[in-house]
């Protein structure tokens, strides 16, 4: 496995899922910035369909939808179609996340605590899902909501070392003792 962290402001998202799943893999795609979603439901529920709004397109994406976008997610659906939709678009190349099936995965999502724009993920490789909240859970008792406002000041510093023309290396000695001064860390 290779943690990366993916802008998806910039890419095209379809969820094609049903029941409570749809409605948590599109708070998630939300909270993660994804400005492209177009969400594909059958039976809907009132809470996706306030959720999804406009994105919500119908039951099933055509082909030409899956092989068009940059990442599938599947969730809440029988083996059967979960093995056809994920065929399609891996075929095309694209990258497929279905829930729960690490088989028909080409990568899987972490569990995730948010600060701001500070992101901690915490990943088993799909071995425990369960493990991976558990963790998260007792990291968000060691990071909580102050490190929003903690990372942005630190940005605004590391700006500011950074137009005076220091290099990477000693912007991150610096980082290192802000964060020793500030005494954020025990």
């Amino acid at each position: 496995m290779l943690p990366i962290l993916l802008d998806l402001a910039s890419l095209k998202v379809v969820l094609v899922a049903e029941g409570e799943a749809a409605e948590k893999r599109l708070t998630l795609l939300d909270e993660a910035g994804a400005a492209q979603v177009e969400v594909y439901s059958s039976a809907p529920s009132a809470a996706l369909v306030r959720q999804a709004g406009k994105r919500l397109k119908g039951g099933r994406p055509a082909d030409e939808v899956l092989t068009s976008a940059h990442i599938v997610f599947l969730a809440g659906l029988g083996d059967r179609e979960s093995v056809a939709l994920a065929g399609t678009a891996r075929d095309a190349g694209r990258l497929v996340n279905t829930e729960d099936v690490k088989p028909l995965c080409d990568f899987h999502v972490p569990s995730i605590l948010r600060r701001g724009d500070l992101v901690v993920s915490v990943s088993t490789g799909g071995k425990s899902p369960g493990l991976a909240r558990r963790l998260r859970r007792h990291l968000e008792g060691l990071f909580g909501p102050e490190w929003a406002g903690r990372l942005d000041e630190i940005g605004r510093q590391r700006r500011v070392w950074r137009a005076q023309g220091l290099e990477l290396a000693e912007i991150g000695r610096r980082v290192d003792a802000y964060v020793e001064e500030k005494g954020w860390l025990p």
